[in-house]
């Protein structure tokens, strides 16, 4: 890039992926060009920041007058992570609608006539799902597989990757989408996810404590560290816009493990005691959304320079650095 990444945007920047994020951002910039000006977007935030670059906006992305501040002065990039998750979204329609799809069409159509610190259309980098492909999933998933949401979590993510490609066709933006897998490991106990037990296996055999999981041990999942994810989001606003699919949307690539041979690994790493800490009682539902997924196959998102984690046991040492 010609000039530096002036302005950056990112919503949902108190939740696990986009603190990550923001770390990365504040250490190493964009596009090897620094930050100069990081916008934060959430309900609220635990403390001040630190760093005089970032200004925290608390509040709701569905409030115009809040993504009208967040672009005060022209934006470079936007990394639009804020969502109310699956489990949550299904309790609560409205709320789940209000954020997952009208805030987003929300933040494209107020980009419109904003621009960067070079005159162009903002990048901005949506974070999907793999819950797009829903419940009934062929043998095997390829870039060509046709989504079917079981979730309005997912319904509402799918929209927003056609919204993205739309804006991006009116010249509002540079977008990307990229569809996320399961992100490990996410601390706390991951209230009103339905996957949450996907990071607690992480947690709870590193510090030596029993875990029941609502799964087989024989369940397969798609994994990624959120190191390797945060990669993957710097790579999708960096990467030439030429070079994106007509959709500009992207599977990102990932690990396929079944449960058990993701706690071998831990026991690997913290113990061999750690196995006997592993209970299984699986629920049908949370089975068959999260714990039944085919081979994934992504030569097209490899091709642009996405990435997974390589091994299992790099899943493992990168998880466990958040």
């Amino acid at each position: 890039m010609s000039a530096p990444m002036n302005h950056v945007v990112v919503t949902g920047a108190q939740g696990f992926v986009g603190q990550a994020l923001v770390r990365r951002l504040l250490a190493e910039g964009l596009g090897g060009q620094p930050v100069s000006r990081l916008t934060l977007l959430d309900v609220g935030f635990d403390a001040p920041h630190a760093d005089p670059r970032v200004r925290q906006l608390p509040g709701s992305i569905a409030e115009a007058r809040l993504r009208a501040a967040a672009y005060e002065g022209g934006v470079d990039a936007v990394f639009h992570l804020a969502s109310i998750p699956g489990g949550a979204a299904e309790k609560n329609y409205e709320l789940g609608r209000q954020i997952n799809l009208d805030a987003t069409l929300g933040l494209l159509e107020d980009l419109r006539g904003v621009r960067t610190a070079r005159g162009e259309a903002p990048r901005f980098v949506f974070a999907s799902t793999i819950a797009v492909y829903g419940e009934h999933l062929p043998p095997e998933v390829t870039e060509a597989t046709l989504p079917a949401p079981g979730l309005s979590y997912g319904a509402h993510k799918l929209a927003g990757e056609y919204l993205v490609a739309d804006a991006s066709r009116k010249g509002w933006c540079q977008g990307c989408s990229l569809r996320l897998p399961g992100v490990v490991a996410r601390p706390g106990e991951g209230t009103g996810m339905l996957s949450a037990f996907m990071s607690l296996l992480f947690w709870r055999l590193a510090a030596g404590e029993a875990l029941t999981v609502p799964v087989s041990a024989e369940g397969v999942a798609w994994w990624i560290s959120v190191p390797t994810c945060v990669d993957n989001l710097l790579h999708a606003a960096s990467v030439d816009p030429a070079r994106l699919n007509p959709r500009r949307s992207y599977q990102m690539p990932v690990l396929r493990l079944t449960i058990a041979e993701l706690v071998e690994a831990l026991a690997e790493r913290f113990g061999p005691d750690r196995r006997a800490l592993v209970q299984y009682a699986p629920e049908p539902f949370i089975q068959k959304m999260f714990a039944s997924y085919p081979p994934l196959h992504t030569p097209e998102a490899l091709a642009l320079g996405l990435r997974h984690d390589g091994t299992v046991a790099q899943l493992v040492e990168r998880a466990m650095q958040t």
